[in-house]
């Protein structure tokens, strides 16, 4: 864009000195950051029952510069740790165990570790029921204080505290969903799919994947428990939608939640204070002329907040949005193959250069650059072999 506006020789000099300035600051911190975070830790959630040769959890090396995944170690003896989340200090990992019994009782678990910062391995330190069958989800808040779980064939919830050495003691808080959905093969209970908790802790937000609600919970930041939002019990997208995953827009003026059942990205108005939710865009994860069998996973914005990535399994892709962070809406970028198959999980690292697709049924990690100016992705030609993944978490 042109400038038809005169500047004084003077002024242009001095402009010229401040931007050399600011782009050598620029750069000076530039390599800064990338010095810090060139080389991460790439933990990985697994399936490790039936014919899976997963072992537990997996730790891969990942540099953010070069978008190379290296083996590196392997947590041994961890019962389907689907799901994984890391408190805000980083200390401690912790991971649900994906069961339908526990210590002889109808629940899955909850397993915590100690994050060693030299190496990035994992030390035990304890593991308590999650007080529903098959936990798929869980969120750590903002103060490391708790653990909150989603127990799939629970239909429930449950809050966890952690005390200062990263022990998971007593429930604090829990939550019963009851109903059903027009899907009957998977919409006939409640399925608690993901706990997301907003920006400030205020509220917390559960996809009942079951009965077709992101049902909404004021949040007691010093106790745990939950309590009904009465501003809004629940958001309610199209009928056998089943929403899935959710995450907040960077500004925290806006959420976006992934339907698995009719695939679809809906993007939503936050109202912070009330903690309500208001439905203003929707749009398809798939190409119109798809026929198969088709569910979505996943769903991420990119660090910036300009892009919106979701997984499709069956149709094996990522599709990638535009969104316009004035008003939520949202426009189809393109639909990318992930190079194999189930794209389950992905994850975007903290430069948003790099995608990571974690294929679950063809027991690979595929890694793709992202072209920041336009969202596209670019597939690499870097994969690595990595047992059933199921979550992908950097570190």
């Amino acid at each position: 864009m042109s400038n038809s506006k005169q500047i004084g020789r003077r002024q242009f000099i001095g402009l010229c000195t401040a931007a050399i300035g600011s782009a050598a600051v620029a750069d000076f911190h530039a390599a800064s950051t990338n010095a810090k975070a060139k080389e991460m830790y790439l933990y990985v959630g697994t399936y490790t029952s039936g014919s899976s040769k997963s072992k537990g959890i997996y730790i891969h090396k990942f540099n953010s510069e070069t978008g190379q995944v290296d083996p590196y170690k392997v947590v041994e003896g961890v019962e389907e740790p689907s799901f994984l989340a890391i408190d805000p200090k980083g200390r401690y990992l912790f991971a649900v165990n994906e069961t339908m019994e526990f210590d002889g009782k109808p629940s899955g678990a909850v397993s915590s570790f100690a994050i060693d910062k030299k190496t990035g391995d994992l030390k035990f330190i304890n593991k308590v029921a999650s007080l529903g069958g098959a936990p798929c989800h869980i969120t750590v808040t903002k103060d490391g204080k708790f653990v909150l779980v989603a127990n799939y064939m629970g239909g429930n919830v449950a809050v966890f505290p952690v005390d200062a050495k990263g022990r998971i003691g007593s429930p604090a808080s829990t939550q019963q969903h009851s109903g059903s959905g027009p899907q009957k093969d998977r919409q006939e209970a409640a399925h608690a799919h993901s706990i997301i908790l907003a920006p400030d802790n205020k509220f917390v937000f559960v996809n009942d994947l079951g009965i077709d609600r992101v049902v909404i919970y004021a949040f007691e930041a010093k106790t745990g428990k939950l309590t009904p939002n009465k501003n809004q019990l629940h958001y309610s997208p199209a009928a056998g939608a089943g929403p899935r995953h959710f995450k907040f827009h960077p500004n925290g003026r806006f959420a976006v939640v992934l339907n698995e059942l009719n695939m679809t990205v809906t993007s939503l108005g936050y109202d912070a204070a009330a903690g309500t939710l208001k439905e203003l865009n929707t749009v398809s994860t798939l190409p119109a002329d798809f026929k198969g069998e088709n569910t979505c996973a996943d769903i991420h914005f990119s660090p910036d907040g300009r892009f919106v990535y979701a997984s499709n399994r069956g149709h094996d892709s990522i599709a990638v949005f535009s969104f316009d962070p004035s008003n939520a809406r949202m426009a189809r970028v393109e639909i990318v193959p992930t190079g194999g198959k189930t794209p389950r999980n992905f994850a975007i690292d903290p430069t948003g250069n790099f995608l990571l697709a974690a294929n679950q049924n063809s027991d690979s990690i595929v890694v793709f650059s992202i072209d920041r100016p336009t969202g596209r992705l670019r597939n690499t030609g870097k994969t690595i072999e990595s047992p059933r993944p199921v979550c992908l978490l950097l570190k």
